[in-house]
């Protein structure tokens, strides 16, 4: 017999069609009686496919006694009781390696828009100003700066490598010193002091939260960028509004907020700030490889080889 998943958020189709020709799928996701599938599906599935907006918590759980593996197409898994899932013996995967390279172009991209203020000169174009006005002002250089990045891991790395390329000075912070030759820092309103440009690219969840701290925008001050292409949670928002608002923070590029999908009025009407939505990751390419990893991820557990990118 085919092996018994429940799909709660279902991967590409070309991946979707190998599940559906290898396994039993229990469809979650198109269930007009969500109910009535897990009391059915439930006690059988071995394996769920998520990804990284799902909430699985204890209540679920429950009602899922066979679980062994949950599969997740994403980089983060915050709303996931990862402490309750490893007591029960649960393994998580993720694809945050399949992800790394967009997410890295996407920090520097909003680095460079943000300092050079790409989208308001767009609209400048776009709006006749450029004739009617002249010449757009000035704006901040990207040439020769300090980048600091917050969490040097596989996506704080790639984004090391690109910002050293345009012949940044490159420090970083984070829990422990690494093998490489950028500053390190212990101390991150002191990073924040010594740069110019700051990229958050850390984990998500309780241990970071508010991270990035009212002290370290002040420190940054009014010539910094702030970007993030980490969670919301990590910064303080409202101290990013303020400081962005009153002139003590030059500019800011997110991919991330506190409220998604509907970020807060008062963050997304400063001119002096660059917004994506939070897809970073959002290329046909990274989707593609992201959905096979978690394809891989099922397939290896199923035949008893390690994962591939175990979280726990």
């Amino acid at each position: 017999m085919k092996p018994d998943i429940l799909v709660a958020v279902p991967l590409r189709d070309a991946q979707m069609q190998v599940l559906e020709q290898n396994y039993t799928l229990h469809r979650l996701d198109l269930a007009s009686d969500p109910d009535a599938l897990l009391a059915q599906a439930g006690p059988v599935c071995r394996a769920m496919v998520v990804n990284g907006h799902y909430h699985l918590e204890k209540l679920l759980l429950d009602r899922l006694p066979a679980l062994e593996l949950v599969a997740c197409s994403s980089a983060g898994y915050e709303p996931m009781d990862l402490p309750e899932m490893t007591r029960r013996g649960i393994k998580l995967t993720n694809t945050s390696d399949a992800l790394v390279e967009d997410v890295a172009n996407m920090a520097v991209l909003l680095a460079l828009a943000a300092r050079r203020q790409f989208v308001q000169a767009d609209a400048y174009v776009r709006s006749g100003d450029w004739g009617r006005q002249g010449m757009f002002p000035l704006t901040a250089s990207t040439v020769a700066k300090r980048t600091g990045i917050v969490g040097l891991g596989n996506i704080g790395r790639a984004i090391a490598t690109r910002c050293a390329a345009l012949g940044h000075q490159i420090g970083y912070f984070g829990r422990s010193r690494k093998p490489v030759d950028y500053a390190f820092f212990d101390d991150l309103v002191a990073m924040a002091a010594w740069a110019d440009i700051l990229i958050v690219a850390t984990p998500g969840g309780p241990e970071t939260e508010g991270l990035v701290s009212a002290a370290v925008i002040d420190a940054l001050g009014p010539k910094g960028t702030l970007v993030s292409v980490a969670r919301g949670s990590v910064t303080d928002e409202a101290a990013l509004i303020a400081a962005l608002r009153d002139g003590r923070l030059g500019s800011a590029g997110l991919d991330v907020y506190l409220n998604e999908p509907n970020p807060d009025p008062a963050l997304t009407c400063l001119p002096n700030a660059v917004f994506y939505p939070h897809h970073a990751s959002g290329t046909e390419e990274t989707r593609d490889r992201m959905a096979q990893l978690a394809l891989d991820n099922l397939e290896a557990f199923f035949a008893g080889r390690p994962l591939l990118s175990p979280v726990n």
